[in-house]
């Protein structure tokens, strides 16, 4: 019995180094945690600006379906993407739940429709593992950079996501519209 007890307390100090050591040899993000359907998703806290209700979203003619249109934030016109859309994952409706997350990346500014906001939490890069370690038949992996643990949460690749080439394109498309309009 005695054996078996000081084989815990050495087993249990061994765990706390380990996590002490990870800790202070691994780097620590903040992520902003949020679902779509029935998965956990997080972004880079550094890459978001704020967190909006659902709201009135001015339709841009012929984009891509999970482009939802426009928003005006602080007299800019800021395009908003669904990201059930993109992840092909079936459209619901909108409910009181549901935010825009704002985010600026390659100096322009974008919004992601989400199902909720969850939390921010810190997660060491040391946990996260890359999702080139994956095979997944999914369309959407594509913009995972990792996932988390088991309670498989996905970190989204933003860069991916928002392709600066891609995204000056849509922004200069609203533009006109707007113009227009």
């Amino acid at each position: 019995m005695i054996v078996k007890e000081k084989v815990r307390k050495v087993k249990y100090r061994a765990e706390r180094f380990i996590d002490y050591t990870e800790k202070k040899l691994s780097k620590v993000n903040k992520y902003l945690t949020f679902r779509i359907a029935d998965e956990i998703y997080g972004i880079e806290v550094g890459v978001m600006t704020e967190i909006l209700e659902m709201q009135k979203i001015t339709d841009v003619p012929d984009m891509q379906n999970f482009f939802k249109g426009v928003i005006k934030l602080k007299n800019k016109m800021i395009p908003v993407i669904d990201l059930r859309l993109l992840f092909n994952i079936e459209e619901s409706e909108y409910d009181d739940r549901t935010c825009i997350i704002i985010l600026n990346k390659n100096k322009y500014e974008i919004g992601f429709i989400v199902d909720s906001v969850l939390e921010i939490v810190d997660i060491l890069e040391s946990k996260i593992t890359p999702m080139l370690q994956f095979k997944t038949v999914s369309e959407y992996a594509k913009y995972i950079s990792g996932k988390i643990g088991e309670d498989v949460k996905m970190i989204l690749d933003v860069d991916k996501i928002v392709q600066k080439d891609k995204l000056e394109k849509t922004i200069n498309i609203c533009r006109k519209f707007i113009e227009i309009k």
